[in-house]
């Protein structure tokens, strides 16, 4: 018999001693894996390692005989990931008395002490059930309850309490409920580019809710028990069980790799996930292709299918769940309406006749009313896209059809996105097939090329729809009136499917696109305009963001490219459409001014009003004038100021901007103090702060300098000097907090950088801000380009370079030095990328070795 202190000593050595044994055996297993590549074996033995120490430390515990130890989640599953959380429910046969619950307080201590990671609760049976019929997560976590030690027969009344409480019915309607808010939260898609292995829309949370389902309607708990009961078939369940798998060993890496419990594919990761499946990147230059695009085109095919299995299956279930008699209505001799679904009216349907493959889409476009698909007629569908081959595409009517889905008054996003889905589109157009699940590696799409092209559809249609006019208010008045409209579906369908090929996409998809205008008689003036809008769907956005919308050349120029009004408008509504359906951060109220005003001052030149600058500039001075004395200025407040502007500052300068300036310097031009005006942005966006100040070195570099201290990122800049040498600077800046307090933000700025601009003390060295971590993963290679204007008046210089905090200051510094006198800024930000345009002088610029010395220290301040 021991003595009590050698007692005391072997409780004090427990921890010790469970913590070595399970670090020891982890690592065992981690190493097994690591050899054998098993997923599946990891998980079962990381669990029964953790199910084994829980067992001592349960026994250690001194708990009550009728307590009970009951792994829930993925742990009552049976499966551990290296660094998920350890779901623990501890049932009590009764509330816990002071000693009780001293006692579970140690024993959940020691838990943590032990380096587990765990998520517990300690309930009653009557407590568990009170808690699960309130909470669905509750009810899901105890369907896969599972007994780790401790009292076996509080457990099974745990079980029969949870059997008789459970409604299938309601179960069902609960989680797809949950599930359509959770495939919300990712857009209803599985090709985002950082997809999340286990939330994401058909990732392995799908697999897991049709097992749940099923499981809780008493129908099945397998994939093969699916099978058996006829809801799916034999090959189904072995493709279901082949995506689960992979999924898991790919969640199973990303632990690894990261060292903790990280569930997105995320940019950093994905190169070093692929190499450890063997895979390598490959080619070179623009055929190159990284390790991580094989690893994610492999996972958005394997996310496809499970998405196209979840709904059969689902739907499978609910028939099984919700028994009704339904009467098969006849749409036409080879589809029926089922209960709101289309159904085939045969098996054979699309064997017997092959252009039912299309048909059924135009079916669903014309019958609004229809909510989708039958779970047969899916799954006959999804075998039928074979059918689809040349011969197929070469038949009349099938093109015909497909035309007829385009050209539908309604439905045609769903149409296209079910056509995705199933396989469809990429058959009848082989080349979309090739940019299904392709990456895009240039920082500012966060889908792949495939899913951008259909928000970019979703954004077109958009344009037409009443609900969402207070979005696109300007694009929603110009299609109103747009004829054959469904000739901008097919410029969004054609616009990027060149993507990836190597070469130039906009002059590879115009042969594209008119190789289908050909194959489907569409008449040649339409042809002309589809070609014209792929190979210049970039322009408009390169026109207004990067050049000088005040040079009337410039617009005469663009004018010309665009011919006319038709493919003027055509191109602008695909341009915002397109900038819209790359991710929620590029787009902005600056740029739709921009692209807007471009629009507005090319149409009047295409309707015969030669671009006049005179015109121009009386038109904005008289409308500033009519702004002015509706502040009840005297008449005269504006000549003091207007007779020190030259006739740039009014073309660069809206009439808004031009009557608020003209009344914020009423009386205060000529002195030492600067004056520091802001105020929000008539765009609607960001904050507009003018500066006005006797003309100092190094100004623009210090006003940028006090923007990146604040983290203010600067959209726009005009630069203007006097004629009696003042600067007048405006600036258009944002940041996320603005629009809680812009009234304090507006004050802070107009005396702190008036005290700055006051000061003039030395500039302080840029700061290197941290680079994201998509420009750190994927890096661009910055470029410069210093060019005279076509005019030889001033210099052009063009940066492109990642985007980081500081990063415009670094060149501002660097401008200074060569004391480079600035004029405009345009800065364009792509997501994690900035194209940078600066119009500039100096005596500098005319040195052809200082201009190499420049550029050569551009790159230095552009370096990551």
């Amino acid at each position: 018999m021991s003595s009590p202190s050698t007692a005391d000593a072997s409780v004090q050595q427990l921890p010790l001693q469970l913590k070595g044994r399970l670090k020891s055996e982890r690592q065992l297993v981690i190493a097994a894996f690591q050899e054998d590549g098993k997923p599946e074996k990891l998980l079962r033995a990381l669990r029964q390692s953790v199910d084994g120490v829980l067992a001592d430390a349960w026994n250690a515990a001194g708990l009550p005989a009728n307590t009970a130890l009951v792994g829930v989640g993925g742990y009552g599953r049976g499966e551990l990931f290296p660094y998920s959380d350890v779901d623990l429910l501890i049932l009590l046969g009764q509330p816990a008395d002071a000693i009780t619950q001293a006692r579970l307080e140690q024993f959940v201590q020691l838990l943590w002490d032990l380096g587990l990671e765990i998520g517990h609760s300690i309930r009653t049976v009557d407590e568990c059930m009170t808690e699960s019929k309130a909470d669905i997560t509750v009810q899901t976590s105890l369907l896969e309850a599972r007994l780790v030690c401790g009292s076996e027969p509080l457990f099974e009344e745990l079980q029969r309490h949870y059997d008789a409480a459970m409604d299938p019915q309601a179960f069902f309607h609960a989680k797809t409920a949950e599930m359509r808010l959770r495939h919300a939260k990712y857009e209803f898609t599985p090709f985002s580019l950082e997809p999340n292995v286990k939330e994401s829309p058909g990732a392995l949370r799908d697999l897991q809710v049709i097992l749940w389902v099923a499981k809780a309607a008493g129908l099945a708990s397998s994939w093969g028990q699916l099978a058996m009961r006829g809801l799916i078939t034999r090959e189904e369940a072995r493709q279901l069980m082949e995506k689960e798998y992979a999924f898991k060993d790919i969640r199973v890496r990303l632990h690894l790799q990261t060292r903790r419990r990280e569930d997105r594919l995320v940019f950093d990761v994905q190169t070093a996930i692929a190499e450890t499946f063997g895979l390598s990147s490959t080619g070179e230059g623009l055929e190159a292709r990284r390790a991580s695009e094989y690893l994610m085109q492999r996972y958005y095919w394997a996310a496809k299918t499970v998405t196209q299995l979840n709904t059969i299956l689902l739907q499978n279930i609910e028939a099984q769940l919700f028994p009704t008699p339904l009467i098969p209505v006849p749409v036409n001799p080879r589809f029926n309406e089922v209960g709101g679904f289309i159904d085939i009216a045969h098996d054979d349907t699309f064997e017997s006749y092959p252009s039912a493959v299309l048909e059924i889409f135009v079916v669903m476009t014309e019958r609004p009313d229809i909510k989708g698909m039958t779970a047969r007629t899916m799954r006959a569908l999804w075998h039928a896209r074979t059918l689809i081959d040349d011969a197929f595409r070469a038949e009349p009517a099938n093109r015909a059809l497909f035309l007829r889905v385009l050209q539908a008054p309604s439905g045609l996003v769903h149409a296209l996105r079910r056509m995705n889905d199933m396989g469809i589109l990429g058959r009848y157009l082989p080349n979309f097939r090739r940019i299904i699940g392709q990456m895009q590696h240039d920082l500012f799409h966060v889908y792949t090329v495939d899913q951008h092209i259909m928000m970019v559809v979703r954004n077109m249609r958009r344009f037409t729809m009443t609900e969402h006019a207070h979005e696109y208010p300007f694009c929603s008045q110009l299609i109103a009136n747009f004829r054959d409209r469904w000739l901008l579906y097919v410029a969004a369908l054609f616009h990027d499917i060149a993507k990836g090929r190597g070469g130039d996409h906009s002059e590879l998809g115009k042969q594209d696109v008119l190789e289908f205008c050909r194959d489907h008689a569409i008449a040649a003036d339409d042809t002309e305009l589809l070609v014209f809008l792929v190979e210049q769907h970039l322009t408009m956005s390169q026109v207004a963001q990067k050049q000088d919308l005040s040079d009337p050349d410039v617009i005469q120029a663009f004018a010309r490219l665009v011919k006319d009004e038709r493919h003027l408008t055509a191109l602008y509504l695909l341009t915002v459409a397109d900038i819209r359906g790359t991710s929620p951060k590029v787009w902005n109220a600056w740029k739709a001014k921009l692209l807007e005003d471009l629009y507005k001052v090319t149409l009047r030149v295409l309707g015969g009003e030669p671009p006049s600058a005179d015109r121009e500039l009386r038109a904005r001075q008289q409308e500033a004038l009519a702004t002015l004395r509706l502040f009840g200025l005297p008449p005269d407040a504006h000549e003091a100021l207007w007779k020190q502007l030259d006739v740039a500052y009014f073309l660069r300068h809206d009439a808004s901007d031009i009557a608020w300036q003209t009344r914020s310097l009423y009386g205060r031009l000529g002195l030492d103090k600067p004056v520091v005006k802001s105020r929000l942005a008539p765009i609607g966006e960001g904050l507009q702060v003018t500066v006005y100040v006797k003309d100092q070195p190094d100004l623009f570099a210090r006003i940028c300098s006090y923007f990146d201290r604040k983290n203010f990122s600067i959209l726009d800049a005009k630069i203007h000097t006097t004629r009696d040498g003042y600067a007048l600077d405006t600036f258009l800046i944002t940041d996320e907090h603005f629009a809680n307090s812009y009234r304090d933000i507006i004050n802070l700025i107009e005396h702190e950088l008036c005290e700055v601009l006051m000061r003039q003390e030395p500039l302080c060295p840029p700061l290197r801000g941290r680079l994201s971590r998509m420009s750190r993963t994927f890096p661009i290679t910055p470029t410069i380009d210093l060019r005279p204007d076509e005019r030889g008046q001033f210099w052009l210089l063009s940066i492109a370079a990642n985007d980081r905090n500081g990063l415009l200051y670094s060149i501002a510094s660097v401008l200074a030095r060569y004391r480079i006198n600035l004029h405009t800024a345009k800065i364009m930000t792509l997501g994690e990328r900035v194209e940078d345009v600066f119009l500039v002088d100096g005596q500098a610029l005319h040195n052809q070795r200082v201009q190499v010395q420049l550029e050569t220290e551009l790159f230095e301040a552009l370096k990551i």
